[in-house]
């Protein structure tokens, strides 16, 4: 067919090739290899095509023109333009090969940023007659899965497979199924999923994935349950499902039944994994993590798993560690840098922080707008205000970045903390967006600190309709009211929670040891040595008073005489906690602790001097009122002064 061939048969341009053909087929000639031709638009193509039948070249399958170039540069062009790469296929290559060359740039397209042009092909490719085969629709399916718009086209490629009887084929089965998942068709794909009858592990993690991005944990571990067999994809969809959910406790007890499989974690489970004992400060699994992914090298140029490590470290007090990983980085991303900033700003060390913010800047790394959480939570746990005031306008004036709700609750609660309420509420006030409830409980935070019973009452207004069922906001505003003994307002704001159902979250605390969570709660606790932690916490706090410890009953906001608040002092579930731990660990073994609410100010003082007496540090993680998570890091009695809680 090649040699019925004419020059008559393409148009031939008149302009000069964009290079020198003639020299390259000499070239070729002279040494017997095929020329080097390049062409990026139809246009070039058709020059240089001209120019091969003009140097009486042999027109043959080994035509020096790729034919993928061909389908790559045709494929979306003029009509004409089209027809004319698939005259080329016909003349140059066998007639069966030309749906390869088409799915080639398919499967090209349909992984671009614009997967609608390999749907563009496909619908020329139908128009044209080209038959189709599994690779074919595998490719369309998977841009339909990327185009959110293209349901009706992925209905039609599914009606072609069930047409062209590839009902058979596994894989255009799960692409499928996938397909209509990617699209919100969860009922589509349930229904295809639940009459494929041969289903591959394949087929059962797509469909459990998708159950777990929707938040269905429940249908997901139903199919989980199910599986024939599983992989660590499986394993890790629920993992990761669990982690995103926030319920971090069933992610661990998936990988510890995982475990038991003898199955290896992958990057993706290593970093579900980290992100759980971020949550629930599980140490010691998250070094076995660490060790685990420094043997399978996974830590050294894998920047996501050292971003998670850093995180994990920073959230269960280890700050030392996670500036560890930091600096051992091979290559940073601004993440890395955030974490690492707001790991300093949580532990009360903001010199550190804006330290590492210059660094970053000498590193031309340019910061995001999570780096400037950190830097504004810094500054407004030492009361930088000034340092604030700059960061804030900064963010905006030299880098271009809209400040978020996130960064508004920074300020107010920077303001709140330097007395400035005034100014903060006029902050408010002035803010180009709603404030939510978060903005205004620094408000009220303020408030308590300052004992501004009118401030707080404003803020408890606003709060009461935008978070009505939070009963933390009303005990603060009770409190503020029981500091300055105004003891029928606080019974006021009793009978209000009452009314609308509302109870005080009691303050509980956690304790892991050896991979065994113990959980306290303020006053009570069903524990079995109970009664031997309140001996130890009894011959703890005698110590205490021979090193000048006097129990600060201010932070008992409840009408009662002092010996019953030193009493509701004694069994604040903190101290419960940390006796347990001295109880139960080695001498010189850090205690961790994890609470629900705010560390007291009484806590706060007498773990500084527990630190001093045991030789241990004190971690303990709270959550604070702009609801960022702090840690209070204690070590020595005699270095308290240097450590300050963030």
């Amino acid at each position: 067919m090649a040699s019925s061939l004419t020059l008559s048969a393409f148009q031939i341009p008149t302009s000069p090739p964009c290079y020198n053909v003639n020299a390259a087929i000499a070239a070729s000639q002279s040494s017997r290899e095929a020329p080097d031709l390049h062409f990026s638009t139809p246009f070039q193509l058709q020059q240089l095509h001209a120019r091969l039948i003009k140097s009486g070249l042999p027109l043959s399958s080994s035509l020096p023109i790729s034919l993928t170039r061909v389908a790559a540069v045709c494929a979306l062009s003029s009509p004409s333009d089209f027809s004319y790469a698939r005259s080329v296929f016909l003349l140059y290559g066998d007639a069966p090969s030309e749906t390869l060359l088409w799915n080639t740039h398919l499967n090209t397209l349909s992984s671009s940023p614009c997967p609608g042009e390999a749907l563009a092909l496909f619908s020329r490719l139908r128009f044209a007659g080209v038959l189709p085969d599994t690779f074919t629709l595998s490719f369309v399916l998977k841009a339909c899965s990327r185009s959110p718009l293209s349901l009706l086209l992925g209905r039609a490629v599914h009606a072609l497979v069930e047409k062209l009887g590839f009902r058979s084929d596994i894989f255009i089965l799960n692409t499928l199924v996938h397909m209509y998942a990617s699209l919100g068709e969860t009922a589509s794909a349930r229904l295809l999923f639940n009459v494929i009858p041969a289903k591959d592990v394949v087929t059962w993690n797509i469909m459990i994935t998708h159950y777990t991005k929707k938040g269905e944990m429940v249908v997901a571990q139903q199919l989980f349950d199910s599986m024939p067999e599983r992989s660590v994809r499986s394993w890790t969809a629920m993992i990761a499902g669990y982690v995103q959910w926030k319920n971090p406790n069933e992610a661990l007890r998936l990988f510890r039944d995982m475990e038991t499989t003898g199955m290896e974690p992958n990057e993706v489970t290593v970093v579900a994994v980290l992100a759980a004992c971020a949550d629930l400060g599980e140490l010691d699994l998250g070094k076995r993590i660490h060790a685990f992914a420094m043997q399978c090298s996974l830590h050294k140029n894998n920047v996501r798993v050292c971003n998670t490590l850093i995180d994990m470290y920073i959230k269960c007090g280890c700050l030392q560690m996670a500036r560890q990983v930091f600096d051992e980085m091979a290559e940073r991303t601004v993440v890395s840098w955030s974490a690492m900033i707001g790991g300093h700003a949580m532990h009360g060390q903001a010199e550190e922080a804006l330290e590492l913010f210059s660094k970053m800047e000498e590193a031309s790394v340019e910061p995001n707008a999570v780096t400037f959480v950190g830097l504004l939570h810094a500054c407004s746990h030492i009361g930088l205000l000034q340092e604030g005031r700059q960061f804030f306008r900064s963010m905006t004036q030299d880098y271009g970045i809209v400040p978020e709700i996130e960064h508004y609750g920074c300020m107010v609660d920077l303001l709140s903390r330097a007395g400035l309420l005034e100014e903060a509420r006029e902050f408010i006030n002035k803010m180009p967006i709603e404030p939510n409830s978060v903005v205004w409980g620094a408000l009220l935070g303020g408030a308590k600190v300052h004992k501004n019973i009118e401030m707080g009452e404003e803020a408890i207004h606003n709060l009461m309709e935008l978070d009505p069922r939070n009963d933390g906001y009303y005990v603060v505003l009770s409190n503020i009211y029981a500091d300055a003994e105004r003891w029928e307002d606080v019974a006021k704001i009793r009978r209000m929670m009452k009314d609308r159902g509302l109870k005080k979250t009691p303050g509980w605390s956690t304790i892991s040891l050896d991979g065994v969570v113990h959980s306290f709660i303020a006053g009570e606790s069903d524990h079995p040595q109970i009664e031997e932690i309140h001996r130890s916490l009894d011959e703890l706090l005698e110590k205490l008073r021979h090193r000048g410890y006097v129990p600060d009953t201010s932070a008992v906001l409840l009408d009662m005489d002092e010996k019953n608040k030193e009493r509701v002092l004694y069994h604040h579930s903190e101290k419960l906690a940390a006796a347990y731990g001295l109880m139960n660990t080695a001498n010189g073994t850090p205690i961790r602790i994890m609470k629900n609410l705010r560390v007291c100010s009484d806590c706060h003082a007498a773990f500084k001097l527990i630190s001093g007496i045991t030789n241990r540090e004190i971690v303990v993680r709270d959550r604070n009122r702009t609801d960022l998570l702090t840690t209070l890091v204690l070590s020595g009695y005699n270095s308290h002064k240097k450590l300050k809680e963030s």
